[in-house]
Protein backbone atom coordinates (compact mmCIF):
# COMPACT_ATOMS: atom_id res chain seq x y z
CA UNK A 1 0.00 0.00 0.00
CA UNK A 2 1.12 3.37 -0.36
CA UNK A 3 0.75 6.82 1.24
CA UNK A 4 -1.21 8.77 -1.16
CA UNK A 5 -4.74 8.03 -1.17
CA UNK A 6 -4.38 9.35 -5.43
CA UNK A 7 -2.53 11.07 -7.89
CA UNK A 8 -2.98 12.45 -11.06
CA UNK A 9 -1.04 13.31 -14.78
CA UNK A 10 -2.01 14.85 -18.04
CA UNK A 11 -0.03 13.06 -20.95
CA UNK A 12 -0.85 13.43 -24.95
CA UNK A 13 -2.18 10.16 -25.86
CA UNK A 14 -1.57 9.74 -29.57
CA UNK A 15 -4.45 6.99 -30.33
CA UNK A 16 -7.42 9.80 -29.54
CA UNK A 17 -4.50 12.83 -30.42
CA UNK A 18 -5.48 14.72 -27.17
CA UNK A 19 -4.67 15.13 -24.08
CA UNK A 20 -5.85 12.37 -20.71
CA UNK A 21 -5.50 12.39 -17.56
CA UNK A 22 -4.42 9.35 -16.00
CA UNK A 23 -5.60 8.68 -12.58
CA UNK A 24 -4.13 6.44 -9.75
CA UNK A 25 -5.87 5.04 -6.44
CA UNK A 26 -3.78 4.24 -3.82
CA UNK A 27 -4.88 0.87 -3.83
CA UNK A 28 -3.40 0.57 -7.75
CA UNK A 29 -6.94 0.83 -9.65
CA UNK A 30 -6.50 3.37 -12.62
CA UNK A 31 -8.37 5.26 -15.12
CA UNK A 32 -7.98 7.27 -18.17
CA UNK A 33 -10.40 10.18 -18.67
CA UNK A 34 -9.98 9.50 -22.04
CA UNK A 35 -11.96 6.26 -21.97
CA UNK A 36 -15.33 8.00 -21.39
CA UNK A 37 -14.84 10.87 -23.84
CA UNK A 38 -13.84 8.68 -26.57
CA UNK A 39 -15.51 5.25 -26.00
CA UNK A 40 -18.79 6.72 -25.31
CA UNK A 41 -18.89 10.26 -26.93
CA UNK A 42 -21.40 12.70 -26.89
CA UNK A 43 -23.15 14.11 -29.82
CA UNK A 44 -20.56 16.96 -30.31
CA UNK A 45 -17.87 14.91 -29.07
CA UNK A 46 -18.36 12.16 -31.90
CA UNK A 47 -18.54 15.13 -34.90
CA UNK A 48 -14.85 16.45 -33.25
CA UNK A 49 -13.55 12.76 -33.86
CA UNK A 50 -15.07 12.41 -36.95
CA UNK A 51 -14.04 15.36 -38.61
CA UNK A 52 -10.33 14.90 -36.52
CA UNK A 53 -10.30 11.33 -38.05
CA UNK A 54 -10.87 12.94 -41.72
CA UNK A 55 -8.04 15.76 -41.21
CA UNK A 56 -5.39 13.38 -39.87
CA UNK A 57 -6.35 10.48 -42.13
CA UNK A 58 -6.49 8.09 -39.11
CA UNK A 59 -9.15 6.52 -36.81
CA UNK A 60 -9.21 8.12 -33.88
CA UNK A 61 -9.49 5.28 -31.37
CA UNK A 62 -9.27 5.14 -27.62
CA UNK A 63 -7.48 1.40 -27.26
CA UNK A 64 -9.05 1.27 -23.30
CA UNK A 65 -8.57 -2.33 -21.94
CA UNK A 66 -5.20 -2.39 -24.06
CA UNK A 67 -3.44 0.77 -23.55
CA UNK A 68 -0.52 0.57 -22.24
CA UNK A 69 0.29 3.88 -20.85
CA UNK A 70 -2.22 2.72 -18.06
CA UNK A 71 -0.45 0.40 -16.31
CA UNK A 72 2.83 1.45 -17.30
CA UNK A 73 2.03 4.98 -14.81
CA UNK A 74 0.66 2.99 -12.22
CA UNK A 75 3.44 0.49 -12.06
CA UNK A 76 6.09 3.42 -12.13
CA UNK A 77 3.92 5.10 -9.06
CA UNK A 78 4.12 1.58 -7.02
CA UNK A 79 8.07 1.23 -7.43
CA UNK A 80 8.47 4.87 -6.02
CA UNK A 81 6.06 3.80 -2.91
Amino acid sequence: MVDWQVTATTIYCEDVDDEVTIIVNGDGTVKCSGVQKYTKPTRETAEDIKKKSKQKGVIILCKETSCSKLPKYRDELMKKK
